[in-house]
């Protein structure tokens, strides 16, 4: 006989945009939510019975009027109240997950008075996941195309060859990736205080950054490994950073038919097929709780 699995369901892709007016200084928030609910739900799957069930639609309404109730302090704040209030609210729910992605824009500095327009920062964006069951909770922060290169201090070389191996080996190269983080905080329940997440969200941007720049790299494996190990160290609330690299390829560009050198100079950015390096760093005695998809 066929039985019923895990299961959820939610409202995915809340687009939610706060504006806090002060004075004439406004301030904005710009996220898109996705919430997902489980709990006592196998009446609603076997019988059609919505007695227990949470109507999506509400859902969506309850982010919006958390936006106007409690404003977005960040992505991590507003994530633990939404989950906190559906599980603790909701009988039959007996667990919240709150995923938001976060898009960064920039005031625009003008000479005159204007505090009120906004520039969208690039494609990066700040991802947070939320989950509750009502005693534990787990924190899952992040970020998704942040675009970097450095254009020496990497080398690729003495790897395996076959017969299909034509890749020559490179003592200077361009080295660069979209980076895809995600970092799980130990923080699990309200007897010890929250982290400050804005100020861990970026430090630790922060030091992904840092150990890119400063990595003599050999491997993008070795780059990732040094990233991930940077926020560890430098970030005690930090137990486990989840890090996706693709490497986006530079080639030289063959001058030679137009009589001339190309000395490191001139490249061809290749867009795919890409290589893809992925890797968990972990706090010594911890457990890889991030999905590895």
């Amino acid at each position: 006989m066929p039985t019923l699995g895990p299961n959820s369901y939610g409202k995915a892709e809340t687009r939610v945009v706060r504006v806090v007016r002060d004075g004439a200084v406004h301030h904005l928030k710009d996220l898109n939510v996705s919430v997902a609910l489980s709990g006592e739900m196998a009446d609603v799957h076997l019988r059609g019975s919505n007695a227990n069930v949470l109507p999506t639609d509400t859902a969506k309404n309850t982010v919006y009027a958390f936006a106007k109730e409690h404003g977005i302090a960040s992505a991590e704040e507003f994530g633990i109240r939404l989950a906190r209030h559906f599980v603790t609210s909701q009988q039959p729910i007996h667990r919240a997950r709150i995923r938001i992605e976060e898009y960064a824009w920039e005031r625009i500095e003008t000479a005159g008075r204007a505090k009120h327009s906004f520039a969208r920062r690039g494609q990066e964006v700040r991802t947070a996941q939320v989950s509750y069951d009502g005693r534990c909770w787990e924190v899952v922060s992040g970020l998704t195309g942040l675009t970097v290169l450095n254009t020496t201090d990497s080398e690729f070389w003495g790897y395996v060859k076959d017969r299909y191996t034509t890749l020559q080996e490179a003592r200077d190269r361009i080295l660069a990736t979209d980076v895809h983080a995600r970092w799980r905080y130990g923080w699990s329940d309200d007897a010890r205080p929250a982290p400050d997440w804005e100020r861990g969200h970026a430090e630790a941007r922060g030091h992904l950054l840092s150990a890119f720049a400063e990595t003599y790299s050999l491997s993008l494996q070795q780059t990732l490994y040094q990233m991930g190990a940077r926020v560890i160290e430098r970030r005690p609330e930090i137990d486990e950073v989840r890090l996706s690299l693709p490497n986006q390829h530079h080639f030289l560009v063959d001058l030679e038919p137009f009589g001339l050198t190309n000395d490191n100079e001139v490249y061809f950015a290749a867009d795919r097929p890409y290589g893809l390096i992925e890797a968990t760093v972990l706090r010594d005695g911890a457990e890889p709780r991030i999905p590895t998809d």
